[in-house]
């Protein structure tokens, strides 16, 4: 086992079957992206320190035990697609829904669901036009900015439901813009990939 699938087991606590997908999740990457532009190439070699690690971290923040996860922009699945590896083995009653619009990516999110034995719904879609998901989780990163999030969240959540957004560095002054238009109650959590960007977790959502 590579130095960083060894250093996400001992953070993560996951078995080895666990691993197994995510080791094929990453090899599916590496043959989809350069067509499509899952993540940025740079980041190719990181995929464990950083979509992995940030996404699980994600799932944990999120503490959910059963229920609807609905990712946003899921893109090349991140964190949404993690979450549903990581709750196969932690919390199986939970049911992802990842919503893109590019048909491109949901052809890569339906086959790594397919490959990996995962029932993770995959909505081809604006997440604007898409039915009201009524979710206890709705998760995004690198999206929009936090106010245009919460707009997006708001319409898929359900009552007592809670945001799940990855933000970089100035995720501090996106929080004080959000507070002009709406109301909500914020934790953040240090991510595990930069000092500088944050995990938040976000409730009680309402417009101000």
């Amino acid at each position: 086992m590579g130095r960083d699938r060894q250093a996400f087991a001992e953070a993560w606590d996951v078995s080895r079957e666990t691993l197994d997908r995510l080791e094929r999740y990453e090899a599916l990457i590496a043959k989809w992206n350069p067509a499509i532009n899952l993540v940025a190439r740079s980041t190719l070699d990181n995929i464990w320190t950083r979509h992995f690690a940030d996404s699980a971290a994600a799932f944990a923040i999120a503490g959910l035990d059963r229920g609807k996860w609905v990712d946003l922009g899921s893109g090349g699945g991140f964190p949404g697609m993690v979450a549903a590896i990581l709750a196969q083995e932690k919390a199986p009653e939970i049911q992802v829904i990842c919503i893109e619009s590019d048909i491109r990516k949901c052809e890569f999110l339906r086959t790594v669901a397919r490959t990996l034995g995962l029932d993770v719904g995959v909505l081809s879609r604006r997440i604007e036009e898409t039915p009201p998901q009524a979710a206890q989780v709705v998760s995004a990163r690198a999206l929009a900015p936090l106010p245009r999030l919460l707009d997006l969240a708001h319409r898929h959540l359900a009552p007592g439901g809670h945001a799940i957004f990855l933000k970089g560095a100035n995720w501090r002054d996106e929080v004080e813009t959000a507070l002009e238009t709406w109301r909500f109650a914020v934790e953040n959590h240090p991510s595990p990939t930069s000092p500088d960007s944050a995990i938040l977790r976000i409730g009680d959502i309402v417009r101000a």
